[in-house]
């Protein structure tokens, strides 16, 4: 229900009986949208919501004592929610997807107090644990049924050694997101390539699960023929419906500096592959901040989008309508 109201909130502009606007440019917290009758500039600029789909957040060291980290995951940067809030404000981003960070792995009673606390500002992607016993799948159901968690990440490297995503715990967590109408993500940090047969056979076993790419499958722009190849196996997941991909955390997968120019030429093909309305933008928060800030990450986008002519209604598609159609679309079903 919680879930449900945010994306009532959020997408109003979207839909076409419902019309909103902004008290100001400079949005109060928690976000806040109103609904009330209004020009057709006013729904247009309403629109373009800017929804950040890939970030984390953990507890400061003060609020560690309520909220401790996982052992050996101790912060070395600060991630606590109300630099989160400034850092968006101050980038103009309306709305975001907190992902579970592994500071508190399975743990997400941080992130669903942030959750709870900002209802109409962020939703919640919770971190599959994929134990023998079978127990991720019981937290995994509460998360989304009783804390209205909107998406899982699957990370790999999190499986027991030797056992892969496609094992008997992995299938039945995945089956079980596309029946609750629930995106798994999937972060390929060590190459696509060790990873894309197991997420084929999911995908194709489970047409029903819509899945997601984190940071491009951390494909970077290709120097020789394999890594060309692995990217062109990226290009080709786009012919199984359910598949959308994160542009996201560019300074991991550009090989320069700010504002990241040689990742055009990537998002073009994949644009041209998914489309823009299975493409969504990404900050990497708080990773980001360190490498180039949070506001020169999003403004990136619009540099790299422009080298390669791509159409304002792409990158709105882009910037927050993708991730906000993806999630209103499986929140209402």
């Amino acid at each position: 229900m919680v879930a449900l109201l945010k994306l009532n909130t959020l997408v109003s502009g979207l839909c076409p009986t419902r019309h909103y606007h902004y008290y100001s440019r400079k949005p109060r917290l928690p976000f806040r949208i109103r609904m009330s009758s209004i020009t057709e500039t006013e729904t247009a600029s309403a629109s373009k919501v800017i929804l950040d789909s890939h970030l984390h957040v953990w507890a400061s060291p003060h609020e560690a004592a309520k909220f401790p980290y996982h052992p050996g995951q101790e912060p070395t940067l600060a991630g606590h929610a109300d630099f989160l809030l400034q850092c968006m404000e101050e980038a103009g981003v309306d709305s975001a997807l907190i992902v579970q960070p592994i500071n508190h792995k399975f743990d997400h009673s941080y992130v669903t107090s942030v959750l709870k606390k900002y209802p109409t500002k962020f939703f919640g992607c919770c971190l599959a644990n994929p134990a023998d016993d079978g127990s991720g799948l019981k937290q995994f159901e509460e998360l989304v049924l009783k804390d209205g968690y909107r998406a899982v990440r699957f990370n790999p490297y999190l499986w027991p050694s030797g056992e892969k995503m496609t094992n008997e715990v992995g299938k039945g967590m995945f089956q079980r997101a596309g029946e609750l109408k629930v995106p798994v993500s999937f972060m390929c940090m060590k190459g696509l390539d060790l990873h894309i047969s197991e997420i084929e056979q999911l995908c194709t076993e489970f047409p029903s699960t819509i899945v997601i790419l984190d940071h491009l499958a951390f494909c970077k722009p290709p120097l020789n023929d394999q890594e060309q190849l692995v990217f062109s196996r990226l290009l080709n997941l786009s012919r199984f419906p359910q598949m959308y991909v994160k542009f996201s955390a560019l300074f991991r997968v550009s090989r320069e500096k700010h504002p990241y120019l040689d990742l055009s030429p990537l998002l073009s093909q994949i644009v041209s592959s998914f489309g823009a309305n299975r493409v969504m933008w990404g900050s990497d928060f708080p990773f980001v901040v360190p490498e180039c800030g949070y506001k020169e990450g999003k403004e990136a986008v619009n540099s790299i989008a422009n080298k390669v002519s791509l159409s304002p209604s792409d990158l709105e598609w882009i910037m927050g309508k993708t991730a906000i159609q993806l999630l209103q679309s499986h929140s209402t079903s």
